[in-house]
């Protein structure tokens, strides 16, 4: 639901990724403040992050990997019953997409 905190690497893929180029990556090797991040936990997680360095630039993009800690990362979670979140191919845009289906009669939590 939120986080805030700082990080001293991360792994990129930036928002300018099309269907000839879908792995524009970049790797940050320096302190960030993390200004937001936001996605899912599923069994591949879906994170996009929000970083300001030093001076206050921001970057951000989907989290690919090492997204590493530097002083603190205070992550506030929440869970969605009912709801099951997947990322499928659509073959229309030759892109992965993210998809929200709810569960018929699922469990309730204690």
């Amino acid at each position: 639901m939120t986080c805030v905190g700082s990080i001293t690497k991360a792994t990129l893929r930036l928002a300018n990724a099309t269907a000839s180029n879908t792995n524009q990556i970049i790797h940050l090797n320096e302190r960030f403040e993390i200004v937001s991040l936001v996605g899912t936990l599923n069994k591949a997680p879906h994170l996009h992050i929000c970083l300001s360095d030093k001076d206050g630039k921001t970057v951000g993009g989907h989290v690919i990997s090492d997204l590493e800690v530097f002083t603190t990362a205070e992550i506030v979670i929440g869970e969605c019953t009912g709801l099951q979140f997947t990322r499928e191919m659509d073959d229309r845009t030759v892109c992965i997409v993210d998809h929200v289906t709810q569960i018929v009669n699922s469990p309730k939590r204690q």
